[in-house]
């Protein structure tokens, strides 16, 4: 059946019993989160309620308290902010980033400027990174998490400026993902879409509701 395909596909990212204080303040307590390949977790929660900590723990950015984090795969991660370069245009850091993966800068622009017009923005203006609009660079900074093909990705609610259009565009990008294999992580603050998600785990609550 559909949950024992589930259990076949191999465990992409597991966050056990994760916990981080900062001074006398608990952020996490023994949050749990396991991601396979080819699903979608969303991460959900009042403001304050550790989103972004737990997203740059799985990242390997910070360390928690107590608990651990297990990643198979290449990981990428997307940051509410930051990300790009102020004197670099859109073509020049699709070739930097998928230089990473060993990509040629023809393949790496082919792909960057496939990933923008999928965001509805056509990539190919030489317009250096700092005179683009905050929401066309957060749509750079989304194309970019996307190089490379990683099998984990971890965004922290990247669709910032986005309009409408946008975020229905940004979600299509996240289940291609998904149709790919990829694991993805997605931090958010809006409840719109999130019957996409195979896995919800509410920070709030600490407590996961399976919306497949």
């Amino acid at each position: 059946g559909a949950a024992g395909a589930a259990g076949d596909r191999p465990v992409r990212r597991r966050a056990t019993g994760i916990s981080k204080r900062y001074g006398r303040r608990s952020v996490l307590t023994n949050v749990d989160l396991t991601v396979r390949a080819g699903e979608v977790a969303a991460i959900v929660g009042a403001n304050g309620c550790g989103k972004s900590t737990f997203l740059q723990i799985c990242a390997g950015l910070i360390s928690p308290d107590r608990g651990e984090v297990v990643v198979d795969g290449r990981l990428s991660y997307c940051p509410q902010q930051g990300g790009t370069y102020d004197y670099l245009r859109p073509d020049e850091h699709f070739v930097l980033v998928g230089g990473g993966s060993d990509w040629s800068r023809q393949r790496s622009r082919t792909a960057g400027r496939a990933g923008a017009a999928a965001l509805d923005w056509d990539a190919s203006a030489p317009t250096l990174a700092r005179h683009l609009s905050g929401g066309t660079r957060q749509k750079l900074n989304l194309v970019l998490a996307g190089l490379g093909e990683p099998e984990v990705l971890l965004l922290d609610e990247p669709y910032q400026g986005f309009d409408q259009v946008a975020y229905h565009d940004f979600w299509q990008q996240v289940l291609r993902w998904r149709q790919r294999g990829a694991a993805v992580l997605v931090v958010t603050h809006l409840l719109s879409h999130l019957d996409l998600a195979d896995t919800v785990l509410d920070l709030t609550t600490a407590e996961r509701s399976h919306r497949r």
